[in-house]
C-alpha cells in the first residue's frame, strides 16, 4: 500500500472558496448528494457547474495505463466513472484495454460519452457486481469520501476483492487545521473525511492493500 501521485498532471478547477462558503446550505448539500442535473450541469454552488469532457483525464489515463502495466485485453474497473470520461480516455492510451464504470448517478450514465456507451453500469460502491480477480485494476477517484465511514470500509473491500494490491483510490484530506477549515466551507458530497492518518486507518481495516492519493483544496 503506497501514496501514488497518479493525478499530478491532472489540471484543477477553479473554485472559488469564499462564494462556496457563503452560498452553501443544507438543500444544497441534499440537491448535491442526489447526484442529478443539477450536481453535474447545474449550478456551481451546487457542484460542477457544467462536467464536461475536455481532455484533461488523458494524462491520468497515461499514468494508469504505465503505473499497473496494463495491454490490450486486460480489464480495468472505474468506481465512480461519473460520465466515463476516464474509461474513454483509457480506450483512448491503450486501444484493446477492457475498460468498464460504475457509478450511482443515472444522471451521467445518461449523459455519458459516446465512445463508452455500453460500458457504463448503474451500481453503488459498496456492492460492486463483478467475481472475485475479475479486473487488473480498480481505480476510484473522489468517490470513497461520499460514503459513511462503515460503507467507505466495505467499498475498499470489494476494489481489493476485485483486484487485491491493484487497487488506486484518492480521497478528500488534508494535513493542517487550516487546509480542514477551508475543505469543511468548501464539501458538498463527502460523508466521511480525514487527515491522511485517519485514511490510512480506514484502509488497514479494510485489508485494503492498493495505492492511494489524497485530494487537498488549498
Amino acid at each position: 500500500m503506497t501514496e501514488t501521485h497518479l493525478l499530478a498532471k491532472l489540471p484543477r478547477g477553479k473554485r472559488n472558496l469564499n462564494a462556496r462558503a457563503t452560498a452553501k446550505t443544507e438543500e444544497h448539500i441534499r440537491i448535491s448528494r442526489e447526484y442529478g442535473q443539477m450536481y453535474f450541469d447545474g449550478p456551481r454552488e451546487y457542484g460542477y457547474g457544467g462536467y464536461r469532457y475536455d481532455g484533461r483525464w488523458i494524462p491520468v489515463a497515461e499514468d494508469i495505463v504505465k503505473h499497473f502495466g496494463l495491454k490490450a485485453g486486460d480489464r480495468v474497473l472505474d468506481v465512480g466513472c461519473a460520465k466515463g470520461f476516464l474509461v474513454k480516455d483509457l480506450l483512448k492510451v491503450c486501444p484493446g484495454l477492457e475498460v468498464f464504470g460504475v457509478d450511482v448517478s443515472e444522471y451521467a450514465l445518461m449523459h455519458c460519452e459516446p465512445e463508452v456507451v455500453g460500458r457504463l453500469h448503474i451500481g453503488n460502491a459498496n456492492h460492486l457486481p463483478f467475481p472475485d480477480g475479475s479486473f487488473s485494476a480498480v481505480i476510484s477517484l473522489n468517490t470513497i469520501h461520499n460514503l459513511p465511514r462503515e460503507e467507505a470500509i466495505v467499498a475498499l473491500r470489494e476494489m481489493q476483492r476485485l483486484a487485491p494490491g491493484r487497487g488506486f483510490v484518492q480521497v478528500d484530506s488534508y494535513r493542517t487545521p487550516e487546509q480542514k477549515a477551508v475543505f469543511e466551507e468548501w464539501v458538498l458530497t463527502a460523508k466521511f473525511h480525514d487527515y491522511p492518518e485517519g485514511w490510512l486507518k480506514v484502509f488497514r481495516e479494510a485489508g485494503y492493500t492498493g495505492d492511494y492519493d489524497w485530494t487537498i483544496i488549498e
